[in-house]
């Protein structure tokens, strides 16, 4: 939630814009639109006398409000709502959705019911991380981030390393789409979450798919831990990006793990650990308030994410700032291991070729979404070989009032929370969501600025570098559409009318209040 000291959101903006339009306006380099990520944004890069980077932005200009048109809505429907927020995550949303009702009504799931929305989340997670492998971040490693940019996608990847391989990546993701269908009911908004426990139960017929689907899982994700080894690791050039300084920064990490400290996306206990390594603070999902706040720059509609103990010092890494990371890197960072054996063997690996833990890296990300990859897949199999899957047992019916009620996930972007409160009747008086990618937002912020002063020098640009600039926050996986919440849900917005030289024959402005001006 925004800090009252931070003033109202329109007057910041007002004083963000004038000073931008006095400032900065002949000396700017704008990419618009940021390509390869989930919802729309744009960098400006603001350039001082000398033609060297002064300021750069990473602004979200998309506004979202659901945290505003879910009042009034019964609980129940929030599975279903929610996971509107996004086509590409909808899965995330509508479990952390449902494992708030549990909360919410005080009622916990049978175990089958919690092992059946476990194996169609990990399932979930595998088809999503193989999606940015192969289609928004990997084409920047497997074909180059200086490559022309029409081959810079999952064409240019197909045509590098061959059409069976992309035959392989198409029919595996549509495999795991078609049991997230069996299971959920829709691939895209699932209908599997009730409080208390599941909609229905897997046969034994669907446990025979998932067994299958699960096992040839495992095999592509191992073939994708060897392709970004032969293509990455092995490629000097790509190693000394990844680890160049321009792509690193030092600040705490956040991530969901279980009782031994493993990565978990389901269930389990929010660590968090220091730049150093250390463990910062372990708490339980429904103390997030008391860790988390949020705040408000005048130039995006995203919130940033920091931690409240140690407060807001601006967007600066170290010990001594509140800006922490979620997302791949974050969660092999906080844990002390994964819980299944391949994807350990491929953790050992990551910690050990990349100098020890937490890394900093941020193109690491993409190495430790491959990693998650492993485990995603394996964790799935196993939970399709569990015999107490096909229990028909699958929900205990609520019995006491709801109150409030908070779910935790670990969206493939990070940790992703849904806190709701409502009356004794259970409709929805209040919302909160801190999507996964406002943990990332003050990092993604530092990571485009960091980029771009390290990449951009005079006015004439290489399309390659400013790729590379955009290689700062697609490392994240960034969903933006899930990110932007305001209230009271009113955005402003320009829009000019130019004739074929450009110049501008009209202008309209909508303010905050929603008042419009003709210029």
């Amino acid at each position: 939630m925004p800090d009252p000291k931070q003033g109202t959101l329109q007057e910041a903006w007002q004083e963000g814009a004038a000073k931008a339009n006095t400032e900065y306006v002949r000396r700017r380099i704008t990419i618009d639109p940021i390509t390869r990520l989930e919802g729309h944004g744009k960098i400006d890069v603001f350039l001082d006398e000398a033609g060297k980077v002064e300021r750069a932005y990473f602004q979200v200009p998309e506004l979202r409000g659901f945290e505003k048109f879910v009042q009034g809505r019964p609980a129940e429907d929030m599975p279903q709502i929610t996971s509107r927020i996004c086509g590409v995550c909808p899965t995330a949303h509508h479990m952390a959705a449902t494992k708030a009702l549990d909360d919410l009504y005080h009622v916990d799931p049978p175990p089958a019911a919690k092992k059946i929305r476990e194996l169609v989340y990990n399932t979930f997670m595998t088809e999503d991380h193989a999606l940015h492998f192969y289609f928004l971040g990997g084409p920047d490693f497997v074909v180059g981030p200086e490559a022309p940019a029409a081959e810079r996608n999952v064409l240019g990847v197909i045509a590098k390393v061959g059409v069976d391989v992309g035959k392989k990546v198409i029919a595996m993701r549509r495999r795991l789409r078609e049991l997230i269908a069996l299971a959920g009911g829709k691939v895209i908004h699932p209908v599997l979450g009730l409080p208390g426990g599941v909609a229905k139960r897997v046969t034994s017929e669907a446990q025979k798919q998932f067994r299958e689907v699960a096992g040839e899982a495992v095999d592509f994700a191992q073939f994708t831990l060897q392709l970004f080894e032969d293509v990455v690791l092995k490629n000097s050039d790509y190693v000394s990006l990844i680890l160049s300084d321009i792509y690193t920064h030092r600040t705490y990490y956040m991530g969901m793990v279980d009782d031994s400290n493993h990565v978990n996306f389901y269930d389990g206990s929010i660590r968090v650990v220091t730049p150093e390594g250390g463990e910062w603070k372990k708490f339980r999902p429904q103390e997030y308030l008391d860790n988390i706040a949020e705040h408000v720059e005048p130039w995006s509609y995203v919130k940033f994410c920091y931690l409240k103990p140690v407060g807001w010092k601006g967007f600066t890494e170290g010990a001594d700032s509140g800006i922490y990371s979620v997302a791949p890197l974050a969660r092999l960072n906080v844990a002390d291991g994964m819980a299944t054996p391949l994807a350990q063997q491929a953790y050992a690996q990551f910690c050990s070729v990349l100098g020890g833990k937490p890394v900093h890296h941020t193109l690491a990300n993409h190495w430790a979404r491959v990693v998650e990859l492993i485990y995603a897949a394996e964790r799935m199999k196993e939970l399709a070989d569990d015999p107490q899957i096909t229990d028909p047992t699958v929900r205990i019916l609520p019995t006491q009032k709801p109150t409030e009620g908070v779910g935790v996930v670990e969206a493939p972007r990070g940790s992703l929370i849904h806190h709701y409160w409502t009356d004794d009747r259970g409709v929805i008086e209040k919302a909160n969501l801190i999507v996964a990618t406002q943990g990332n937002a003050a990092r993604i912020a530092m990571s485009v600025e960091k980029a771009a002063k390290g990449l951009i020098s005079g006015t004439n640009i290489p399309e390659g570098v400013l790729n590379k600039v955009e290689m700062a926050f697609r490392a994240y996986d960034p969903c933006h559409g899930c990110a932007t919440h305001s209230l009271p849900g009113s955005m402003p917005l320009l829009i000019r009318v130019r004739d074929q030289s450009g110049n501008t024959l009209a202008a309209l402005r909508r303010d905050f209040n929603g008042s419009v001006h003709r210029d």
